[in-house]
């Protein structure tokens, strides 16, 4: 059994490697960098650095809601149709990222989806990280409520559909077990790392300047598409995959508070 892994330096394609080779299965990480290098860009790279895997995880990136997921994904469905498995991460409640979840479908129909909430790892790792060490994270959404999903649960999710039979073309909502506003979440940093840590709600021009453009391009669609309060519910995706609740925002604050000093 060897794993192909596109975006696998990623926040869940890293995670998910490290689970797999615990389980002793190999991994073909794709990266740009990687020899042979994957580039989502440049289709010519892909079936070398699929190699003789028989299943693939799959972070498109940067997201699956930009306009060039669904060609490119329709694209490595038929370069990769002959795998077992696939497992591709989307995003719940984003109709773009149901267009290249359907795409891929189109050349690959046994492929998994993975639709997952915000990660509590964008506060951790990603971009609002800096933010909160500096102690104030500010972003152009209100009180609407997100139940944050660990990138850990959502790692051990890709590898149960990975590695265990029956999931072929089968979509799973992913989420945490509890809905908290950002205020709300940023209260819980606070409190694991016993300082003040603000969140402001702000408008999309303040956020121009806080960032890489096209990484802040993407933070403020994807706030101006989904948080409308469609997504302000629970689902039990975690608990299908698993069998156990997905571990709580608190616990992952608590176990990351070194990350903010």
């Amino acid at each position: 059994m060897t794993t192909f892994i596109a975006g696998g330096t990623g926040k869940t394609g890293r995670r998910v490697a490290v689970r797999l080779h615990a389980r002793g299965i190999t991994t073909r990480i794709g990266s740009r960098t990687g020899t042979p290098p994957f580039d989502w860009d440049r289709p010519e790279t892909w079936e070398a650095a699929l190699g003789e895997a028989d299943r693939a995880y799959v972070a498109y990136a940067p997201d699956v809601a930009v306009p060039n997921a669904p060609d490119q994904l329709s694209g490595f469905g038929k370069a990769a149709r002959h795998l077992h498995a696939i497992t591709l991460l989307s995003g719940r409640g984003e109709p773009q990222a149901k267009q290249a979840e359907d795409a891929l479908r189109d050349t690959a129909p046994h492929a998994t989806v993975l639709r997952a909430s915000w990660f509590a790892q964008n506060f951790s790792e990603g971009l609002f990280l800096d933010a909160v060490r500096q102690g104030r994270l500010a972003l152009p959404v209100g009180d609407t409520p997100e139940p944050f999903l660990d990138a850990d649960d959502l790692a051990d999710a890709a590898v149960a559909t990975l590695t265990e039979p029956n999931h072929e073309g089968a979509s799973y909502q992913l989420t945490g077990p509890r809905l908290l506003s950002f205020a709300d979440a940023v209260q819980e940093i606070a409190e694991a790392v016993g300082r003040e840590v603000r969140f402001e709600s702000v408008s999309e021009a303040a956020m121009l300047d806080g960032g890489p453009p096209d990484e802040i391009d993407l933070v403020l669609m994807l706030f101006r598409e989904l948080f409308d309060g469609r997504n302000a519910h629970l689902d039990t995706g975690v608990q299908q995959l698993l069998g156990r609740e997905p571990r709580d925002f608190r616990t992952f604050a608590q176990a990351n508070e070194e990350a903010w000093r």
